[in-house]
């Protein structure tokens, strides 16, 4: 097995966990703010690809309500194309299904916390929690994965040996 990068992509900033080498479950590990560019996005994405000895990227597939991919799902996919084609080094692409990822992130991590004296959350605030949702979503992303390999196919039987 061989390290993964979970990815959350969003309009402002990317999320992104890691499963290491041997690795049964993946954690946040950072997140990213999204370049101007493709390039800008590519520089951070290769330097945590070459710093974690990366071969796969799990990326999450907005899919719609009804599960048909639509125009995010759309962008995803060209994303994910030209990072394939611009990255240097062989890394393999899966997409997964990240409907309710954040839904269930911001349920693990809890509600936002309060700003001082119980007012509304500060800017600060309120950015940091979202940065720690879209990493934490990449992780619940990557776990999805992970856990999907480890399922065995129902159609290979199976022996359980005994002893005596």
């Amino acid at each position: 097995m061989t390290a993964s990068l979970g990815i959350d992509l969003g309009e402002r900033r990317i999320g992104i966990a890691l499963a290491e080498d041997g690795a049964l479950s993946a954690r946040p590990l950072t997140t990213l703010r999204r370049g101007r560019t493709l390039d800008a996005d590519l520089d951070a994405l290769r330097l945590l690809i070459d710093t974690h000895d990366i071969a796969a990227l799990v990326i999450g597939l907005p899919l719609e309500a009804a599960g048909q991919e639509g125009t995010q799902a759309a962008l995803t996919r060209t994303w994910a194309d030209a990072v394939a084609t611009a990255l240097d080094r062989e890394v393999t692409f899966a997409f997964r299904d990240e409907r309710l990822s954040s839904y269930l992130a911001e349920q693990r991590l809890g509600p936002m916390r309060r700003g001082r004296s119980g007012g509304p959350p500060t800017k600060h605030q309120r950015d940091a929690y979202r940065a720690r949702v879209d990493r934490e979503a990449a992780a619940i992303i990557l776990q999805d994965a992970l856990d999907a390999r480890l399922v065995p196919d129902p159609t290979t039987p199976t022996t359980m040996e005994t002893t005596s």
